[in-house]
């Protein structure tokens, strides 16, 4: 295939992947949309006039930042865990497999449209904080850097997630187990200096921490961890996930039987 017939075959996937979760929004895009909008009240509304300032802003202002970088987490994973799970379940993953389209235009077709649920879950639930505080943005370039990257990071691991998956239950596993702790443990809802020095450097493991904080920079201009180390793990964690999740695709593992 040519390079112009490469690029068709990538839009037209993520078209696909678009309209997938644009066409059935009740489920993908209303959800989100309410859980956010009572973590705005229940948190920062509620508990966040009795907590009072953390880091210099007001609480909801705080967490703001958390929260939308934990929506943009969990829907672009789950958009390409279960997207392809599906198609790999239905077998027509095989028809992509055998005809002249690149592994990396498969790949990226399936990437780019978890990118897209995430950002646009990511700007709905932005929108709705605007209703319970005032957001700034300090640094503009750092804060689309960060959510496209972590977005892409996400759908990469949920790619990889669907390359294992044997049955519909196993998409749910790490989800369950792996990406929740870590989400709430990643400084969503708490500065990461509150914590006693041992708990603080065991929450340094966590990379959903240096996700979240590189976000807060960009939207607060503060941080509890290096802005700049932190860019360039969230990158170095997507080139290998990226070519973990290549390798796998051409050699057909979960899907040649």
């Amino acid at each position: 295939m040519s390079l112009r017939e490469q690029w068709v075959a990538f839009l037209t996937i993520l078209v696909k992947e678009i309209r997938r979760f644009t066409r059935i929004w009740p489920q993908t895009l209303l959800p989100p949309a309410i859980t956010m909008t009572l973590y705005f009240v229940i948190f920062g509304n509620l508990i966040g006039s009795r907590i009072g300032d953390m880091g210099g802003f007001d609480y909801m202002q705080y967490i703001v930042p958390g929260l939308i970088m934990m929506s943009v987490i969990q829907n672009s994973y789950g958009n390409v865990v279960s997207s392809f799970f599906s198609t790999k379940f239905q077998h027509s993953i095989e028809e992509m497999l055998v005809s002249p389209m690149s592994p990396v235009v498969i790949l990226g077709g399936y990437i780019a449209g978890g990118i897209a649920r995430g950002l646009a879950v990511g700007a709905i639930v932005t929108v709705l904080a605007l209703f319970f505080t005032d957001l700034s943005l300090v640094h503009a370039g750092v804060t689309l850097l960060v959510v496209v990257l972590t977005a892409m990071l996400f759908s990469l691991a949920g790619f990889i997630n669907a390359v294992f998956a044997r049955n519909f239950d196993d998409i749910s596993i790490i989800p369950t187990f792996v990406l929740t702790p870590l989400t709430y443990l990643g400084g969503v809802f708490y500065s990461i200096e509150l914590l006693p020095e041992f708990w603080r450097g065991v929450t340094l493991l966590n990379p959903v921490v240096y996700m979240v904080n590189s976000f807060r920079y960009g939207i607060l201009g503060v941080s509890d961890v290096n802005v700049g180390l932190s860019l360039l793990a969230i990158f170095g964690f997507t080139v290998v996930l990226f070519l973990v999740a290549l390798g796998l695709l051409r050699r057909g593992t979960g899907i040649r039987h």
